[in-house]
């Protein structure tokens, strides 16, 4: 049984091949560092069963490229 069954597949399965290599090694040079870290802490509105102040915390992180 012949895994190509002409010419056209075998040079299209080299290209695919070879593409994809080069999107695979050409995306090494880059790197996912921190950009912006937020953090938000305060209080918010009263809490209608127990007339206490709520506190409100949250932490937020982004994420850029950065080239090696």
């Amino acid at each position: 049984m012949r895994l190509f069954h002409n010419e056209w597949e075998k040079w299209a399965a080299i290209i695919i091949i070879v593409v994809l290599i080069f999107i695979g090694l050409s995306s090494c040079r880059y790197r996912m560092v921190p950009n912006e870290t937020k953090i938000e802490y305060g209080t918010t509105e009263t809490d209608s069963k127990n007339d206490k102040l709520q506190q409100k915390k949250s932490i937020s992180q982004s994420w850029k490229w950065e080239k090696q």
